[in-house]
């Protein structure tokens, strides 16, 4: 990310941002409410305008392109909120999150995920809109795996779940991590985030107010008393 300037219309939400994201790694961005951190992963994935800067991935430029583009490139995005089909069953959410897939392993690859994540296997015929928050989060981040992305984007993963549910969520994209997928991660729950991840972002009004690896900013007196309650 070199220089980046993103917004809405007339609005720069991002001003200026540079910085590297590990390949294999967690990174997590966090910040205040306002920072731009979910503006951020839209411009990575396409859906905002990028006024100024640029975005590589492997070496290749990624800024400017569509998000399916930026999609087939090997980066798929997990927004925030529920974001799946409701009334449809967990199975046909899994075939509709491999859309674009023409290589015939899509079936072979639902089922590794379900012995990967037996809940999904055990709800399969269930309709997703019955499963519960921290359920229908996993399904996303498996509809998403579907792509067999290099990089994965996680927008807010813990937004509204429960404690318990939070929990399995940061395991299971722990374990999406150790299967080799770089992952790139806002949320607002910084404690749990950071633990679980290799390097992190803070930002401030659109700009890049520190970062460094996890385990500092988790450390770091700033960051614990703006950012993880004391």
């Amino acid at each position: 990310m070199r220089d980046l300037t993103a917004g809405y219309h007339e609005v720069d939400v991002l001003r200026g941002l540079s910085g590297e994201f590990a390949a294999g790694k967690i990174t997590t961005v966090i910040g205040p409410n306002g920072a731009g951190k979910s503006t951020f992963l839209k411009a990575v994935f396409g859906m905002v305008r990028i006024k100024t800067g640029s975005i590589l991935c492997g070496g290749q430029q990624i800024s400017g392109k569509t998000s399916r583009e930026i999609l087939a490139s090997g980066i798929a995005y997990v927004p925030q909120g529920r974001a799946n089909f409701p009334a449809m069953t967990v199975h046909d959410n899994l075939l509709v999150g491999g859309y674009v897939r023409r290589d015939g392993g899509l079936r072979s690859d639902i089922d590794e995920l379900y012995a990967e994540f037996p809940m999904l296997g055990d709800k399969r015929q269930s309709l997703a809109g019955y499963l519960s928050g921290g359920q229908q989060q996993i399904l996303e981040m498996a509809m998403a795996l579907l792509q067999r992305p290099r990089v994965l984007l996680v927008d807010e993963p813990s937004l509204g779940l429960s404690p318990l549910m939070v929990d399995q969520v940061f395991s299971k994209i722990a374990d999406i991590n150790a299967r080799g997928t770089t992952v790139i991660m806002v949320e607002q729950n910084a404690k749990q985030a950071l633990a679980i991840s290799h390097y992190g972002f803070v930002l401030e009004l659109g700009r890049k107010r520190m970062e460094g690896p996890a385990s500092e900013l988790l450390t770091n007196p700033d960051v614990k008393q703006l950012y993880l309650g004391g």
